[in-house]
């Protein structure tokens, strides 16, 4: 089955950003390009043969819906926008889908198949969603990827975290950092550590090790850490 050439047009770096993720975890879409308004996307259009656009309606100089009525290229179009106002001029236009944003993944999907399903293709039933966090570090925001993440540090109102080959600092307190990751594999051993708990390599009644550091469990967290390291062993 052939990828479905995408094209983004978007001014939000970080709601272009979110796309192009999701994009990237579909394998029956391929990213052509991102386009910061409709003049860059027209001369897109004129170069590229673009199957899908996820096309903003709030764009600068000429709006997005205005854009929609100029297209005559045989492309389906997913309208993406923080306003619903908008929903009943669009399906007007004979676009695919309406997404408000934030967009969160399952919609995006749900989206996704209906473009498929216009196309005579079958739908997508299943994909895995890698979650991940943007923090700020140094005046950027960083995307981090949940499973990439070895163990956090507390330093009074930053942490540190720590990933593959990199240490990031950011504005957090540990504690709202727990409560970000609650739900998943990580786990508080010490008023100053949270782990993840698929990084451990070895583990004792008193410590953990992962990535070659060695952590102390605090004795507040110890009975809650056993239980886990219960299930650990058991799995």
């Amino acid at each position: 089955m052939q990828a479905l050439n995408c094209l983004i047009v978007e001014d939000e770096p970080l709601a272009a950003d979110i796309i192009c993720d999701y994009i990237a975890q579909v394998p029956l879409l391929e990213l052509k390009g991102v386009c910061e308004n409709v003049f860059e996307a027209m001369e897109k259009l004129r170069d590229e043969k673009i199957d899908l656009i996820f096309l903003d309606i709030n764009l600068p100089k000429l709006s997005g819906i205005d854009f929609l009525k100029t297209i005559r290229h045989n492309c389906q179009v997913i309208l993406t926008t923080a306003y619903h106002q908008y929903a009943l001029e669009s399906y007007d236009l004979d676009v695919t889908d309406y997404l408000l944003k934030p967009i969160e993944f399952p919609r995006f999907l749900q989206a996704v198949n209906k473009v498929l399903e216009r196309k005579g293709q079958a739908g997508i039933s299943e994909v895995v969603e890698k979650k991940y966090f943007f923090f700020n570090v140094d005046k950027k925001k960083i995307k981090v990827f949940a499973e990439d993440i070895f163990y956090i540090e507390a330093m009074k109102d930053y942490v540190r975290i720590h990933t593959s080959g990199k240490k990031l600092v950011t504005k957090f307190a540990i504690s709202e950092m727990e409560e970000l990751l609650k739900g998943g594999f990580f786990l508080r051993i010490h008023k100053s550590f949270i782990v993840n708990t698929s990084k451990i390599n070895v583990f004792s009644a008193s410590e953990v090790e992962l990535e070659g550091v060695s952590l102390k469990i605090g004795r507040t967290f110890r009975k809650e850490v056993e239980e886990v390291f219960k299930r650990l062993k058991s799995s």
